[in-house]
């Protein structure tokens, strides 16, 4: 529940990698730009936090791919491969564990919890997880059973027998590993330092932006697409407020994700594999998104908003917290 008299986290949260000494006062303009109130300012921090990520999935991508020259080859490419559960559920696994790395790394130096960032293990694949999943798994769902009623959807199944189950469970635990991935990198230690320095919603819309802003590259992405995105970081900040943890937006993200692949739609313009239904879209892109998918339709921003006044609904309270280290949290409001 929301504290009677709520306080900013910029005023009390903590900026630092430790207290500093009684009485001390940085007097130079330099101690003033690297040191605030409470230690080093949560800008050197996020920016260590973000050479450390470089640095690890830098130095992965060359190691796998056998050098310099390997990974340049497979640059080249890239557009040549066929996005299949392995493939996209080990690369994700592998960035999502370097994230953790780095987070913990972080931890060890601003002597905090893991998952005071966000994730927390003894929470994981419980009931907010689930919420999430279902969740996420409907609202594709709806948008696409809108898009059907406004005749601009077609399906038609494309596998049968055991080849369903082993597509469910493929696609299922490599989209658990992108909804880790995604999330914990956007809205983990990002969001929380952030938060820190500037409060928790002024911090999800540049994490949202950021998160955006990988798909603007994407190929045929519209402007319409590129808002849906913020909008689904928007929910997801809002599903972390109001739980305290990452794993509903896991969820949401996991479940959405799955469902674009299941109903056989593309997902920010890839083409699904191994799906289970067979779909086309038919009519505008304004209302089908088109080779770019639901992502891009008008009718995405319409459901977003719908299960954002849902969850609200049911999720009145504000979890999310900045701890101090060893003190007593302060809530985001």
């Amino acid at each position: 529940m929301t504290p009677a008299n709520p306080v900013k986290a910029a005023e009390y949260a903590p900026l630092s990698t430790g207290p500093l000494q009684p009485g001390f006062h940085p007097t130079s303009g330099l101690k003033r730009i690297v040191v605030g109130p409470n230690g080093l300012r949560a800008g050197w921090r996020l920016l260590i936090f973000a050479v450390l990520v470089v640095v690890l999935l830098g130095s992965s991508l060359i190691i796998r791919s056998g050098g310099i020259q390997g990974l340049q080859e497979a640059h080249r490419h890239e557009s040549d491969i066929t996005v299949t559960p392995r493939l996209m559920g080990t690369s994700t696994g592998i960035t999502f564990a370097l994230l953790c790395v780095a987070t913990w790394i972080m931890s060890r130096i601003e002597h905090r919890r893991f998952s005071e960032y966000g994730l927390s293990w003894r929470r994981a694949l419980r009931k907010e997880f689930w919420i999430g999943s279902v969740s996420g798994f409907l609202a594709i769902g709806g948008t696409l059973l809108a898009m059907f009623l406004l005749h601009g959807f077609r399906i038609g199944l494309a596998l049968h027998g055991a080849a369903i189950l082993s597509s469910v469970v493929e696609w299922g635990m490599a989209f658990l590993m992108v909804g880790l991935c995604e999330e914990f990198l956007c809205r983990g230690y990002l969001q929380y330092t952030l938060a820190s320095g500037i409060g928790f919603w002024p911090a999800a819309f540049v994490t949202s932006v950021l998160f955006a802003s990988g798909h603007v590259f994407n190929a045929n992405e519209t402007g319409v697409g590129v808002a849906a995105v913020v909008l689904f970081g928007l929910l997801h900040c809002l599903f972390l407020q109001r739980t305290g943890n990452l794993w509903c937006a896991v969820g949401f993200h996991a479940g959405w994700d799955f469902g674009q692949t299941f109903y056989g739609v593309p997902d920010s313009g890839i083409v699904p594999y191994h799906s289970i239904f067979r779909s086309a879209f038919q009519g505008p892109r304004w209302l089908t998104g088109g080779i770019v998918g639901p992502e891009a339709s008008v009718l995405t921003p319409i459901v977003l908003l719908v299960v954002a006044l849902i969850f609200k609904h049911y999720y009145r309270g504000n979890e999310y917290q900045i701890q101090k280290p060893h003190s007593m949290p302060v809530t985001i409001s």
